[in-house]
């Protein structure tokens, strides 16, 4: 079993929520608690709990951070939340302690949790500022965030979305720092047709709900971003890897990461490819 924390945005862009319904149909996951960021984290939070009520399982939830540590919040709204009414879901979460729950459940686990980040980066950053001693007590940090394509001019969400906390989160060293970028996750999607005929698990009908708000309000493909990052934490060889350094660039407002390839024991894993087909076998096989 591999210990996981989530730390997420879900209720915009809906491969969010397929990452979680991944991880609660994983066998091989335990997943010690869910954090949610960006604006409404609350709804954000209801959201997370209806999965979790779906999969019968009692997953801590706790609303994040709203506003970025720097910047005006780009995201104000969870678009998903419209489908609550549809689910049972919690309403009532701890406040304010988000990032403290993140700290006692690394420190009371020391050297055995993973923390996943599909989101941008502002729970992460206060994490490494307040209590920077858990960065050496991780297992693992994995990010679905940035894009190390050299000839790539666009910039990440995540990445993006909060400047000062992801020059934070790529200063701190830690055992296992991956990043899962646009790079690999743009080569892995579904049209809207081919999700409504492969979602059929329990697990992923609420999933399937969300995406029709998905589909109607933004695009109707899904691309599974966050959940190709999960899925590495548990099938490293999905992707190929290098190691080298990502540095992190203001452009505009925006944040570009750059990759600078190196040597094994340079302090940043990026992944570089991806197996489309193998991704989705194993990802469709862990809802069996």
């Amino acid at each position: 079993m591999v210990k996981v924390l989530l730390d997420t945005d879900i209720g915009t862009d809906v491969d969010d929520a397929v990452c979680l319904a991944y991880l609660l149909a994983q066998k091989q996951c335990e997943l010690l608690g869910i954090t949610t960021v960006t604006g409404e984290a609350e709804k954000r939070a209801s959201l997370a709990s209806v999965l979790c009520k779906q999969a019968g399982r009692e997953i801590p939830i706790f609303p994040g951070a709203e506003q970025p540590m720097e910047g005006e919040q780009r995201q104000p709204v969870c678009q998903q939340a419209a489908a609550l009414p549809d689910w049972p879901h919690e309403t009532s979460f701890p406040q304010g302690r988000a990032v403290e729950f993140l700290a006692e459940t690394i420190l009371e686990n020391q050297g055995d949790v993973i923390l996943l980040t599909v989101g941008p980066l502002t729970n992460a950053g206060m994490l490494f500022s307040h209590y920077p001693q858990t960065a050496q007590y991780l297992k693992g940090l994995v990010m679905m965030g940035g894009n190390i394509d050299p000839q790539a001019e666009n910039t990440e969400w995540n990445v993006s979305g909060d400047l000062m906390a992801s020059e934070i989160v790529y200063r701190t060293p830690v055992k296992l720092h991956r990043s899962v970028g646009l790079n690999v996750t743009q080569q892995v999607s579904l049209t809207a047709n081919d999700v409504r005929q492969k979602f059929r698990a329990d697990i992923l009908k609420p999933v399937l709900d969300f995406a029709e708000i998905w589909f109607e309000q933004f695009y109707e493909t899904i691309w599974f971003h966050d959940p190709l990052a999960a899925a590495t934490i548990f099938e490293p060889n999905l992707c190929t890897y290098g190691s080298g350094l990502i540095t992190f660039e203001r452009k505009d407002k925006n944040g570009k990461t750059v990759w600078h390839p190196g040597e094994d024991n340079e302090p940043h894993q990026a992944a570089v490819s991806v197996s489309k087909d193998k991704y989705f076998e194993h990802f469709f096989g862990v809802f069996h």
